[in-house]
C-alpha cells in the first residue's frame, strides 16, 4: 500500500512530479501546510525561506513543463541540518554568538543537493556545537521527538530526523562523528546513512569558517523515509571537492547481491563494555531469525579480531581529539584539568573521553597506529561475511535531560542506571575505523517506540549496506508514520 503523500519517499515524490501527478509548488505547499501545523510544538525546522523556495518551486514547475532533463530529485522539498551553511539562511551551530551570522555561500553538500533537483526551504534544529545525543540550545529551543514529545530525537541531527519522520519534509542531509546520524535515524524511525570517512566532502560544514575541513572520523551524508531515498542522494553527494577532484575521483564498489539469502552476515546483540536494553536487543534477535529463515548465512559468534575494550578507548580519545578545536578554551582549559584528577587504572568511557582532551600529537599517531591495525581486523573480518548488525544505541529514545553536568547524566538499560557516554560504543565500533554503517528501522519497543538496527559494510561498501537495507525495507519492515502526524 503506498503511504499517504507527505510520508512517501523522496524517489515516489520525484517520480510524481515527473509524472505531472502533483506540482512542485503544489507539493511545496503542502509540506509547508504540515509545517506550519505540526511544527510548532515539535520545533524541528528552526528556519525557513518560504518566498525563495516557493520562487524556486515554480521554477521547476516551468522545467518540467519544458520537458527537458531533470534531476534526480528534482521538485523534492528539503531540509537541512542547522550545521550546514546555505546561502541567507544562519549557521549557528547552536551558538548565540553566531546566531545573526548568515552565509554567504552553499556548502558543497547543499549545492549539490541542488544541483539535484531539491527545493530547498527550511533548516533543522541541532545540540549546541553538535555535540549531544538531544537537540536544543540557547538559539531555537529544544526539538522533540514525533513519537513522544517528551522524549528526545537524538541528535546531532535530531531535528533532521525529526521533520522526516513528522512528514514536514522530503528529505534530508546531517553529519555523524558520534553516531549523529544513526542515532536519531534510530530514535525517530527513519533511515540514515553515515559513509565511509572521506567519501562525501564536508566543505561548508563549518561555523564561522567555511572553509574549514571536516574533523578525523566526521562525515556527512543522508537521511531518509526510503533506503534508495539514501543512495540516490549518496550519488549526488559524493565526491571530491574542487581542490582534490583535479588529482581523483571517486568510484564506490555497486552492490552485487540481490537478495537477503546472498549475504554472509554476522549478528551483535551486546557487548560488555556498552549494555544494549532488552528492548533493543530482542527486535535486532526478530530480525537475525527472520535473515536465517530466509536462507542468509546468519552467524551470532563471528567477530572482528580485536579486543572491543581496546577500540572503544580508541575511538573515545580520538572522538575528543578530533572535536576539541570547535571547543571554547575555557572549556578546554577545564576539562584538561578534569582529565588530569582520574587514576589512570580509571578504563570508564568518561575518563577515556576527557584523556582525549590533551592528546598529543605522539600520542594520536600512536592512537592511529592502534586503529589502522584494527581496520586491517575489520578487513580481515569482511573476507569471511558481507555485512555486520549491531545496536545503533544501547536503548531506544530517552527523555529529554538537560542537566548542564553531563557526568550526572544517565540512562536506564535493563532497569539499570548507566552512564550515557557508555551509548558512543556503538558509534564508534564502526565510525572509529572509516567504516560506512546505515541505519534502519526494524521495530519497535512495547510501548510503541522505533527501533533500528546498525548495518556496518567493509570501507566503501557504502552502496551493499544500503542494498540490504533496501532488501529490508521490502520483505521485512519499512517507515512508518509516528500516529500524532498520520
Amino acid at each position: 500500500m503506498t503511504a499517504a503523500l507527505p510520508f512517501q519517499t523522496a524517489k515516489q515524490l520525484a517520480a510524481a512530479i515527473r509524472k505531472k501527478k502533483i506540482g512542485c509548488l503544489e507539493l511545496l505547499d503542502l509540506y509547508l501546510k504540515r509545517v506550519e501545523t505540526f511544527n510548532p510544538a515539535l520545533n524541528a525546522i528552526i528556519a525557513t525561506d518560504v518566498d525563495g523556495a516557493r520562487k524556486r518551486a515554480k521554477a521547476a514547475d516551468r522545467a518540467v513543463k519544458a520537458g527537458g532533463k531533470l534531476g534526480p530529485l528534482h521538485g523534492v522539498p528539503m531540509t537541512i541540518k542547522e550545521s550546514f551553511d546555505v546561502v541567507g539562511y544562519p549557521t549557528t551551530w547552536g551558538l548565540t554568538a553566531f546566531k545573526d551570522h548568515k552565509a554567504e555561500k552553499n556548502s558543497l553538500l547543499a549545492q549539490r543537493m541542488i544541483d539535484a533537483g531539491v527545493t530547498l526551504f527550511g533548516k533543522t534544529n541541532v545540540p549546541l556545537l553538535l555535540a549531544d545525543y538531544q537537540s536544543y540550545n540557547d538559539v531555537y529551543g529544544t526539538t522533540n521527538n514525533p513519537w513522544d514529545p517528551a522524549r528526545s530525537p537524538g541528535g546531532s541531527s535530531g531535528g533532521s530526523a525529526a521533520a522526516l519522520a513528522a512528514g514536514l519534509t522530503g528529505i534530508e542531509a546531517g553529519s555523524d562523528i558520534g553516531s549523529s546520524i544513526r542515532n536519531p535515524a534510530h530514535y525517530c524511525g527513519v533511515y540514515g546513512h553515515k559513509p565511509t570517512w572521506g567519501v562525501v566532502s564536508p566543505k561548508g560544514h563549518a561555523v564561522g569558517n567555511p572553509a574549514a575541513q571536516g574533523a578525523d572520523i566526521a562525515v556527512v551524508g543522508p537521511l531518509a523515509r526510503g533506503a534508495e531515498d539514501l543512495e540516490i542522494a549518496l550519488e549526488a553527494m559524493a565526491g571530491p571537492d574542487e581542490i582534490d577532484s583535479r588529482g581523483w575521483t571517486l568510484t564506490l564498489p555497486r552492490a552485487k547481491k540481490k537478495s537477503l539469502r546472498e549475504f554472509r552476515v554476522a549478528v551483535v546483540l551486546n557487548d560488555p563494555h556498552a549494555e544494549v536494553d532488552r528492548s533493543v536487543q530482542d527486535e535486532i534477535q526478530k530480525l537475525a531469525d527472520f535473515l536465517g529463515k530466509s536462507k542468509a548465512k546468519v552467524s551470532d559468534t563471528a567477530r572482528p579480531d580485536f579486543d572491543t575494550a581496546d577500540i572503544h578507548e580508541v575511538y573515545m580519545k580520538l572522538l575528543r581529539a578530533a572535536t576539541v578545536g570547535r571547543m571554547p578554551d575555557e572549556e578546554y582549559e577545564r576539562l584538561r584539568a578534569t582529565a588530569a584528577r582520574f587514576p589512570a587504572e580509571d578504563k570508564s568511557s568518561l575518563a577515556q573521553m576527557l584523556r582525549g582532551v590533551a592528546v598529543s600529537h605522539r600520542d594520536w599517531l600512536a592512537l592511529n597506529e592502534r586503529r589502522h591495525r584494527m581496520r586491517l581486523a575489520w578487513d580481515a573480518f569482511f573476507g569471511d561475511y558481507d555485512l555486520l548488525l549491531c545496536p545503533v544505541a544501547s536503548t531506544a529514545a530517552f527523555p529529554h535531560d538537560h542537566e548542564p553536568d553531563r557526568v550526572k547524566r544517565s540512562l536506564t538499560v535493563n532497569d539499570r542506571k548507566v552512564s550515557t557516554f557508555d551509548q558512543l560504543f556503538w558509534a564508534g565500533y564502526s565510525g572509529v575505523t572509516f567504516l560506512p554503517a546505515t541505519a534502519a528501522p526494524v521495530g519497535q519497543t512495547a510501548d510503541g517506540l522505533p527501533i533500528g538496527v546498525q548495518i556496518v559494510g567493509p570501507q566503501y561498501g557504502d552502496y551493499s549496506t544500503i542494498a540490504f537495507a533496501k532488501l529490508l525495507e521490502k520483505e521485512y519492515r519499512s517507515f512508518v508514520p509516528p500516529p500524532a502526524y498520520r
